[in-house]
């Protein structure tokens, strides 16, 4: 366990939980495993004691340790029950509590019985399921924890980012490290999307063969805790075969931003021989591939998004896309090589905006498409990502969409290479690396 003298801040997601503190809805905290969920924790505990809440008001239960794993829902009761104290309020924070079969009772008999503020973390969708819904019916808060932003990134690896002069009198940003070697910022850029941003990197460095161990390490623990034994948890039989998942993990990997459905993964998988025709143990095999998929964005391994009709202003049924959690993840599964830059960078963009607070879509307008229709409040924001806008071609492709679309609301073309101008019939042409740390400064 990371000891608080070691602990990142991560203050985006710690300013969301002290908006809650003392209030009475359980505050769950999901999130894909190894992304800092149990790290967060320790910072509300640090901030809870840096205001004078004393440690004897604090329990904490993390249920992956052994102390804690083979506990009973009434287990856990008695031992939070034990270190109540009389007529103060108490602090639960208990880190992987889908562990524990029946854990909602332990929970609801804590907010009867006790004056508590509750905090929770699980690995999985699972865990805000209908029952547990049922139980607590709508008395929690659900804040969805991501792996690192480019912004937390340089955070973490101890870069800091400077203005610094240029030859031709203007200014530019560049990266220094805890050294002062300096560093082009597409350099660290470059260093993001191939290692990712799980936060276990940080501690190992950027060392290629290390962070692959981290990462398998990640990956494995995904298929076997969050899936496999869920499965067997859960009496469902349907995802029994590790093999079967990791090829549609491997087709969703390499297949990030494309539009795909349930069927052409079959499809391809039943070439391969890896799906019978028809039918496989009683079930079609299209259903198969749906439940491990399901499973997949159940354990927040991949985020499905969906198709908007911006003419006819409603969601289409038809083909949606994935995306990955970690873009480290990808590499990890598919081997570090240059690939398919144009959807790794949409990747981040992705889970950027889904950082900042947006719904995203993705936009169909006539026969074309925008890459996301981000929606905040009342605002609404349409973004095409491209690795260039150097070339013609690129251009005039990238801002047709934009150009058909008649509101007035913000239209922008991210990019690495954004070219000379800075906007496009009022179409804003933005440096993909600027608008990643400038959002991050206005949240």
């Amino acid at each position: 366990m990371i000891e608080s003298h070691e602990l990142k801040n991560r203050d985006r997601y710690l300013k969301k939980l002290i908006g809650f503190q003392d209030t009475e809805p359980v505050k769950v905290i999901t999130g894909i495993r190894r992304c800092g969920k149990s790290s967060l924790l320790k910072l509300m505990i640090r901030h809870l004691r840096e205001t004078g809440i004393q440690a004897e008001q604090i329990v904490e239960m993390n249920f992956e340790s052994h102390d804690f794993r083979n506990m009973t829902s009434d287990e856990v009761y008695h031992y939070v029950k034990e270190r109540d104290v009389t007529g103060k309020r108490m602090y639960l924070f208990f880190d992987e509590l889908q562990r524990i079969d029946a854990w909602e009772d332990a929970v609801n008999s804590f907010r009867v019985d006790l004056d508590c503020d509750i905090y929770i973390t699980g690995s999985n969708a699972y865990l805000l399921s209908s029952e547990y819904s049922t139980y607590l019916s709508g008395r929690c808060v659900e804040i969805k924890m991501l792996p690192l932003s480019f912004q937390e990134f340089l955070d973490f690896h101890n870069f800091e980012v400077r203005e610094t002069s240029s030859a031709l009198g203007g200014t530019r940003r560049q990266a220094f490290d805890k050294n002062g070697e300096r560093y082009e910022l597409r350099e660290v850029f470059d260093a993001y999307m191939r290692f990712g941003g799980m936060p276990g990197i940080a501690d190992i460095g950027l060392d290629q063969e290390k962070a692959l161990s981290l990462l398998d390490g990640i990956y494995s623990t995904v298929v076997v805790r969050d899936i496999l034994e869920r499965e067997k948890r859960r009496g469902q039989r349907q995802i029994t075969d590790s093999a079967l998942l990791r090829k549609i993990v491997l087709f969703l990997a390499d297949n990030i931003g494309s539009s795909v459905s349930v069927s052409s993964i079959g499809n391809t998988l039943m070439n391969e021989g890896l799906l019978e025709d028809g039918k496989r143990k009683g079930t079609p095999s299209t259903h198969t591939v749906q439940a491990y998929i399901g499973a997949l964005l159940e354990s927040y391994f991949f985020y499905e998004i969906k198709r908007f009709d911006i003419k006819g202003k409603e969601y289409l049924r038809t083909l949606g896309k994935y995306y990955i959690v970690d873009i480290g993840l990808r590499n990890y599964l598919l081997g570090f090589r240059n690939r398919d830059g144009g959807h790794a960078i949409e990747n981040v963009v992705y889970f950027e905006l889904l950082r900042r607070g947006c719904d995203v879509a993705i936009g169909k307008i006539d026969n074309q498409e925008v890459d996301f229709i981000a929606t905040a409040a009342d605002d609404k924001l349409y973004i095409q990502v491209t690795e260039s806008m150097q070339s013609e071609e690129v251009r005039k492709r990238e801002l047709a969409p934009l150009q058909k679309i008649r509101d007035n609301y913000e239209k922008m073309v991210l990019s690495l290479e954004p070219g000379l101008d800075a906007s496009y019939d009022g179409i804003k042409s933005l440096n993909l690396i600027d608008w990643l740390l400038d959002g991050e400064r206005r949240q």
